[in-house]
């Protein structure tokens, strides 16, 4: 009896057959080790709407891990803002860095599943890099994502997704990212 593959594993096992030897033959690296590669994903969800409300606050957290695969770290605020009501090491959001098998499984189901719900999706914008590489992306909605149930939510809320590389530059990225699989406007 053969297992079927995990959608991590089948992102991992495209990246190492099809994507190295694409990006080898296109810039032309000696090394294998050159070959830029996925190294993390960070999932950041501002709070600051709901930091007096803890209920709220709860329920946005775990949404965020139940999207992530993996429990988040609340961040607290570093510094007192009054113009905020902001006071400091008052929670005002969660991130989760995903890396391994889970980055590849985030990633999989991201490209396959999640941004074909995006209403009007018409690619993803390619100038959104850092010029070190790194990719970020805003998700408006958490409802794009399967394991969200629509009446559930207290509020629909967006956060950021950065891809983080190894690319050296954003042309490197933008081919790594494009061989695996994210849809760039042309």
């Amino acid at each position: 009896m053969v297992k079927a593959k995990s959608t991590g594993i089948r992102l991992k096992d495209k990246y190492l057959s099809e994507v190295v030897p694409a990006l080898v033959a296109e810039y032309g690296y000696k090394n294998i080790n050159e070959v830029p590669k996925l190294e993390k994903i960070t999932l950041n969800m501002g709070l600051g709407d709901v930091k007096d409300n803890s209920k709220s606050f709860n329920l946005a957290v775990e949404e965020l891990a139940v999207i992530a695969g993996q429990k988040p770290v609340v961040t607290t605020a570093k510094k007192s803002v009054a113009n905020f009501k902001v006071r400091q090491n008052m929670k005002i959001g969660a991130k989760v860095t995903l890396r391994g098998k889970r980055m590849y499984e985030f990633m999989d189901k991201f490209v396959s599943i999640a941004l074909p719900r995006v209403r009007d999706f018409r690619g993803l914008n390619p100038n959104s890099f850092d010029g070190r590489g790194n990719y970020a992306y805003g998700v408006h909605e958490q409802l794009i994502f399967p394991e969200i149930v629509y009446d559930k939510i207290e509020k629909i809320r967006g956060f950021d997704i950065c891809f983080v590389t190894s690319a050296k530059s954003d042309n490197e990225a933008r081919t790594l990212l494009k061989l695996m699989g994210l849809p760039f406007k042309a």
